[in-house]
């Protein structure tokens, strides 16, 4: 079944946010090290881009390496830094050539610096593309972006450069990583999981979930046009009722 043509180009979520979970055991399941699994992940990162791009989705923001994941061995975060270089050096022209932008939020400045060198060039060299950002979370934790954004904020009062009192949710929500960007209206986790691991948890306040038990390595275009095809079945109140929501629709 294709499923694409069963989707409403004018209902489609604007930033779709995913957790990529299940490298380690889907290689586990097939006897190799849990390198193998985030390596084959790799492919399912490009067939996830593609499929939103073909679709028309405008942002779509992976969680890719967490800051609870500096406390994995520490040969298993020397391959995965290793790996994100390789993806991003491997990944930067098609990316360019298909109007995709990359950008990145965390503590980058913890990453390895030939990371960050990369990270910045493709940065760069796509930072001129519209047709689809794509941003990658990194050494990202929601709580520390929260409290980095409280810290800048209460710097401003202290500066006086703004009062107490003009604190609210825009103004907080300026200071955080993705101030740029809309907040995500459906958030994917694969492997089953069903928890939000300190993803996003501002933005995330009233996105759809959609969990599947599918393995990160193993999900493709399909299994993207399916969490969308939900997404577009529900009714997302934000709080109203169905008749208030009605009438801001209708205004």
């Amino acid at each position: 079944m294709d499923l694409k043509q069963h989707i409403d180009k004018t209902r489609l979520p604007r930033h779709v946010a995913i957790i990529m979970d299940g490298n380690g055991r889907w290689a586990t399941q097939r006897g190799k090290e849990r390198i193998f699994g985030h390596e084959n992940g790799v492919e399912a990162v490009r067939d996830t881009v593609k499929a939103a791009a073909e679709i028309g989705i405008q942002h779509l923001t992976f969680f890719a390496f967490s800051t609870e994941n500096w406390c994995r061995p520490h040969i298993e975060v020397q391959t995965l830094m290793d790996l994100l270089v390789e993806a991003i050096r491997n990944e930067t022209q098609e990316l360019n050539d298909n109007g995709v932008r990359l950008h990145a939020i965390g503590d980058l400045d913890s990453l390895p610096q030939k990371c960050r060198e990369t990270l910045d060039e493709a940065m760069a060299t796509t930072a001129h593309n519209t047709r689809l950002h794509v941003t990658v979370a990194l050494s990202y934790s929601a709580r520390w972006e929260i409290v980095n954004a409280a810290r800048k904020i209460a710097q401003k009062v202290a500066d006086r450069t703004i009062n107490p009192d003009q604190v609210d949710e825009e103004l907080f929500a300026s200071a955080m990583e993705t101030a740029d960007f809309p907040d995500p209206d459906l958030l994917i986790r694969t492997s089953g999981e069903l928890r939000l691991s300190n993803f996003l948890l501002w933005q995330l306040a009233y996105a759809e979930l959609y969990f599947t038990p599918v393995y990160w390595p193993d999900f493709r275009k399909q299994h993207l046009f399916q969490a969308v095809i939900d997404y577009q079945r529900r009714e997302r109140r934000f709080g109203k009722v169905k008749a208030e929501v009605l009438t801001t629709k209708n205004a």
